[in-house]
């Protein structure tokens, strides 16, 4: 039996399982796309969306059996667009992009990607285009850590250059890079520089930066960007830091010429496709300090989604078909919640705040909680899983998290 192909070219989603796929699939399916979900896991909740044409589950292994099974796709559908979430799959689809057949994978240029993923290097090419950035120690033996732990100002952020290269560095001890630790004290990362002893390998060492999380957004095509946005992060992840799970759309007129020099950055780096640029803001002083560069889909996306930013329409059309899309204004009136991580990061603040590790976190247990409760009656709020036009990924979500909490 012959497939019967779709009035547009289907738009293949490697990585549905989280917020980040679901708004992806969200933005194509609503403007008429047809979506095809490879899933990890049966329970994805990517796989629920009504905006959603097929729903694959691929499982975690990205081998041979994944390539044939795109391949196959390709053949079935025709023309095809591929489009990955993370950035372990985007590191698969950029080595197997020429195996695919008739599906085109939509990637960064591996060299501008390597760069990000090595954030030594994006560190150095931001000084270079005058953005400020944190005074970082890069240890290559335990002496270094040593001597560094001996030196630095406290307190510090620990993170790794490149998780992913750790991440295979560290596997065999058993050992798996933590996302962002802090060191109080010598004493405390001394110990942090132990964990890592047998591996021979450490991560970076950072000056504390005050302030709230500034993500700037960009689409880049052929050194101009073409799409941007941005937001402001009004509640963290865990509190001290981490992914948002509060956000605030904020007007481009904002951090004009902090926008300018982070498409520098990109320009500098070479970069084609979608972009997150994040900062540290200190509103105290404006001044704002690079944290990192995310070449891919980031985790508040359903924000840019609802204000309409069009980025993953943009990687469709653009990137995929050659075509520049229509895009709405965007809206940058709009605040968007992740449920679940905001009231844990409410019961953290209200019953566990030994538990925060910024010594400088301001804790406003009653403020936390008003706005928390105030934010549902708020009109120009939106969520992260829950739309009206598409609720079952929300109460799939719920059901996991049930199962999770259920004695198994």
């Amino acid at each position: 039996m012959t497939t019967t192909a779709p009035p547009s070219p289907p738009c293949l989603v490697l990585g549905i399982d989280t917020q980040i796929g679901l708004g992806v699939i969200r933005e194509l399916g609503r403007a008429g796309i047809p979506v095809i979900g490879l899933a990890n896991r049966a329970n994805s909740i990517g796989l629920t969306s009504r905006y959603l044409h097929r729903g694959l589950v691929a499982g975690p292994r990205r081998d041979e059996a994944l390539v044939a099974r795109i391949r196959a796709l390709g053949e079935e559908y025709g023309e095809a667009v591929l489009l990955a979430i993370s950035e372990t799959d985007l590191t698969w689809l950029i080595a197997n992009a020429n195996r695919l057949g008739r599906v085109r994978a939509v990637t960064p240029p591996p060299e501008a990607f390597r760069s990000v993923l090595d954030k030594t290097r994006t560190l150095e090419l931001a000084r270079q285009v005058g953005i400020r950035v944190p005074v970082s120690v890069h240890c290559e033996t335990l002496a270094d850590w040593q001597r560094a732990a001996a030196s630095v100002r406290y307190p510090v952020i620990v993170k790794w250059a490149d998780p992913m290269s750790a991440a295979r560095r560290l596997q065999p001890l058993n050992l798996k890079p933590r996302k962002l630790e802090y060191a109080l004290d010598a004493d405390a990362l001394l110990a942090i520089g132990r964990r890592y002893e047998a591996a021979g390998v450490w991560p970076l060492v950072q000056e504390y930066c005050p302030g709230r999380g500034l993500g700037q957004f960009f689409f880049m095509h052929e050194g101009r960007a073409v799409r941007r946005f941005q937001h402001l992060r009004i509640a963290e992840w865990p509190p001290e830091g981490g992914f948002s799970s509060v956000c605030d759309a904020v007007p481009l007129s904002q951090h004009a010429d902090l926008q300018e020099r982070s498409i520098a950055l990109l320009q500098a780096l070479g970069w084609e496709g979608v972009a997150m640029v994040e900062y540290r803001l200190d509103e105290a002083t404006g001044e704002a300090v690079l944290m990192e560069i995310n070449g891919r889909f980031w985790g508040s996306f359903p924000l840019a989604v609802h204000a309409g930013a069009g980025f993953a329409l943009l990687a469709y059309g653009l990137q995929g078909l050659g075509r520049m899309p229509e895009l709405p204004p965007l809206a940058d009136d709009l605040r968007c919640r992740m449920g679940s991580t905001e009231l844990k990061r409410l019961a953290r603040i209200l019953f566990q705040p030994g538990r925060i590790a910024d010594p400088h976190f301001r804790r406003r247990p009653a403020h936390e909680a008003w706005r928390y409760l105030r934010d549902f009656l708020r009109p120009k709020v939106r969520y992260y899983l829950w739309s009206g036009d598409d609720p079952r990924p929300f109460f799939a979500d719920l059901r996991n998290v049930v199962r999770k909490l259920l004695p198994s």
